[in-house]
């Protein structure tokens, strides 16, 4: 009889890790969807936002905006990549690849709001997301000073691509697992939208992926309250939360392998939410996180065939900058707890009054954007 159970309790903890990862691959969709959407809904705009590049304020700007906009910085960091290769100085994308950073922190944020309605979970959810944020923000404040009057992240780049650039050089342009294995669904989804006029076609994808952010975040919560007991919830904190290096490896490893920092850090936001891991485990893999998403630049870099130094260079310069900013701010105690009191500090707030949680995500990645774009342009 007692077997019998055993096997029972077997069959449904496996079927709910089906469901889990069902769930997962709803999340992911979900995000690659409102990606979409947000390109179809500004069309052509985010692309002409590079055209107000003109001073290294202003390229930090435009990259975090064009990236808030087209929801990937994978996708602004090949874009630069791109105009790198077609004449941009590299000088002027290097503040564009900071601020695509800052931008890209906006994916699981919003998917933190699939918390909103329990307060103690979007409490933790919501510093799991703007942890991000603070880190990224942070990383500009000190690097940018350093690298307009000395270039040091343009200089060492440039050393660095000449070593490795040559006439064998490979191309790994079209890697990307991820993109591969939910085409399936998006372009699915995306034939339907395309019925649809424009912005309507954007505006209706923004609006299903959120929704299926908030029915996935919603399962998956639940299902992983009962899953993550004992022996898994021992196998979570082996490979995240056993320490901060073991944390950046696997923060790196599965971003590398998903080639999106937005999609990794969102689908960590859930179990911030459920509480399975704290803000200080989360805290390293995001890191990682911020290290693997170099990995989507790298490889657009090696399809350029004419002009390819400078194309490498600046998809150099964003691993160089990710890294050294995580290994500066990680590695001094004043500066690595920043983003910690930051991200806990506005869940608090932001807990307690909800609306907040909307108006920092409007003001943050777009109203003030917008408006320092306007005044830089004016100066």
């Amino acid at each position: 009889m007692e077997s019998v159970q055993n096997s029972d309790k077997l069959v449904v903890t496996f079927y709910k890790w089906v469901g889990i990862l069902v769930l997962v691959y709803l999340l992911i969709v979900a995000v690659g969807i409102i990606g979409t959407g947000f390109r179809s809904a500004t069309g052509e705009q985010a692309k002409e936002l590079f055209e107000f590049a003109t001073n290294p304020f202003a390229a930090l700007i435009v990259g975090t905006l064009a990236t808030a906009l087209i929801q990937s910085s994978s996708t602004v960091t090949s874009i630069i990549v791109g105009l790198v290769a077609g004449g941009l100085p590299v000088a002027t994308a290097v503040p564009m690849v900071m601020g695509a950073n800052i931008g890209t922190t906006i994916t699981n944020t919003l998917v933190s709001l699939g918390h909103i309605q329990n307060k103690d979970e979007f409490k933790q959810a919501f510093a799991a997301a703007t942890i991000h944020d603070f880190f990224n923000l942070i990383s500009v404040v000190i690097f940018l000073p350093l690298e307009i009057p000395t270039h040091f992240l343009e200089k060492i780049s440039l050393f660095l691509t000449s070593l490795v650039v040559g006439e064998n050089s490979i191309n790994l342009n079209n890697v990307n697992l991820i993109k591969f294995a939910t085409a399936p669904v998006t372009d699915k989804i995306n034939t339907f939208s395309n019925s649809l006029p424009e912005p309507f076609n954007g505006i209706a994808l923004i609006v299903l992926g959120i929704s299926l952010i908030f029915l996935s975040i919603f399962f998956i919560g639940k299902l992983l309250k009962t899953l993550m007991v004992g022996r898994a919830n021992e196998m979570l904190h082996t490979a995240i939360g056993n320490g901060p290096m073991a944390g950046i490896a696997s923060g790196t490893l599965v971003t590398v392998i998903v080639q999106s920092s937005s999609t990794t850090t969102s689908l960590i936001v859930p179990l911030a939410g459920t509480g399975l891991l704290s803000l200080q485990e989360i805290y390293p893999f995001t890191l990682g996180a911020n290290i693997g998403t170099c990995i989507t630049a790298l490889l657009a870099a090696t399809g350029i065939t004419e002009n390819p130094i400078p194309a490498l260079e600046i998809a150099t310069v964003h691993l160089l900058y990710n890294t050294l900013a995580v290994v500066l701010i990680y590695s001094i105690p004043v500066l690595r707890q920043m983003p910690i009191l930051g991200a806990e500090t506005l869940a608090a707030v932001a807990s307690e009054r909800k609306y907040l949680a909307f108006l920092y995500i409007g003001s943050v990645f777009f109203l003030i954007p917008v408006l320092l774009l306007s005044l830089s342009t004016l100066l």
